[in-house]
């Protein structure tokens, strides 16, 4: 019997003593949407540009060009801006002279926001893969608010004397006074601090090419890469276009994403391939 009223006691203060501590719960992954947004298509009659090795003479392509709003809870980022909007006022669209190709765009990036119920004011950041108008053409657009996100040498690149002369230019002018953060060196950015959105350097198509790496919880891993691969067989048999400003670079960068692509699990947008756009929730869904 004392035993038994020893043991009791015992059972007592130990219920009486401090508890174990439960685990903490795992962190929860912010909630990062991806819309997929339409800002043109071309139909490019003779990719022949596109290839340094002859393989694409003659040879016809359809082509999209995309923008991407990536939403996260600490504010909103636009990757790419398109062609520029004022094109969907043609119907016929447009033939630039001496790219063959006619290029249309068929909705207003405006347009598309404010089915968000957004305009260019309410995005926080806005970020380019490289400088050409196809990317850039409404990068004016989001001067005012939006702080701006570019590589260093990027952006030397877009405001040389030559630069202010070419076509591109028109499309992303204001961004010259506008807030920005510089990429420099080979660092690589986190957008929002937590490791969801990351812009990557991977320079050769321009001096200072980005790709964007964006974390969704329940889509998975998603890398953009801007103009990495135009055409659907770019990417698998590494073709380097004749107007990229370094071929060697390129297919360092080139190794680069399919290490991104490995590491990330990533599923990689080659950003002009229409079925690569079409993989990609239709907007005004999203990938998250």
């Amino acid at each position: 019997m004392k035993h038994l009223m020893f043991g009791a006691a015992a059972l007592a203060l130990a219920a009486c003593g401090p508890k174990a501590e439960a685990p903490a719960p795992a962190p929860t992954a912010p909630a990062v949407k991806l819309y997929a947004i339409n800002c043109g298509e071309m139909d490019l009659r003779d990719a022949d540009a596109f290839a340094d090795d002859g393989s694409q003479k003659g040879v016809g392509h359809k082509m999209v060009d995309p923008c991407y709003l990536i939403r996260h809870p600490s504010g909103d980022l636009l990757w790419d801006t398109g062609l520029p909007e004022a094109l969907a006022d043609l119907p016929n669209g447009l033939e630039p002279p001496g790219f063959p190709a006619t290029i249309k765009v068929p909705k207003k990036l405006t347009a598309s926001l404010a089915d968000l119920s957004m305009t260019p004011a309410d995005v926080e950041f806005v970020s380019f893969s490289h400088l050409h108008s196809d990317h850039t053409g409404n990068g004016n657009l989001f001067a005012a608010a939006s702080t701006w996100i570019v590589d260093k040498d990027e952006r030397d690149a877009m405001f040389t004397d030559a630069a202010r002369k070419s076509e591109d230019f028109a499309g992303y002018s204001a961004l010259e006074n506008a807030k920005t953060t510089l990429i420099e060196g080979d660092a690589t950015h986190d957008v929002f601090g937590d490791g969801t959105v990351m812009i990557h350097q991977t320079p050769g198509h321009t001096p200072g090419h980005t790709v964007l790496l964006v974390k969704t919880a329940g889509g998975g891993n998603v890398l953009l890469t801007g103009d990495m691969y135009h055409l659907p067989p770019s990417r698998e048999k590494r073709l380097v276009p004749r107007f990229n400003v370094d071929r060697a670079q390129t297919l360092v960068a080139m190794d680069k994403v399919d290490a991104l692509e490995t590491e990330f699990s990533a599923k990689v947008i080659r950003q002009h391939v229409p079925e690569d756009f079409a993989a990609l929730p239709v907007f005004p869904a999203a990938l998250e």
